[in-house]
């Protein structure tokens, strides 16, 4: 094994960039997917009042969502991309938990 990096060297992050900024891509096809089958859900069967709210509401969930991947995708686009923010990070789970939340009560 080499030694660590002196303090102050370059960093080369190699591939690694790249597999995360995939990673957020595959997250948000899988997000949207399950958006447009809550959606298909409201549209197909009888559901409730609270049903299509919660339809509604995973759709406001799923364009945040977009937005905080997109940002991060953007941000892993640079020579030295920083770390995920604690606040993004916290979006990104907050609105997995409402998708979830708002899936149960379409169904």
């Amino acid at each position: 094994m080499g030694s660590p990096p002196a303090p102050g060297a370059a960093r080369d992050p190699g591939l690694q960039p790249e597999r995360t900024r995939l990673a957020w891509r595959r997250t948000t096809l899988t997000y949207t997917v399950v958006a447009v089958l809550a959606g298909r859900q409201v549209v197909r069967d009888d559901v409730t009042a609270p049903g299509v709210v919660g339809a509604a509401l995973s759709g406001l969930v799923w364009v945040a969502f977009l937005w905080v991947a997109h940002r991060r995708i953007v941000a892993l686009d640079t020579a030295e991309p920083r770390a995920l923010p604690v606040r993004a990070g916290v979006a990104a789970v907050v609105c997995v938990i409402c998708l979830a939340a708002f899936g149960v009560t379409v169904l």
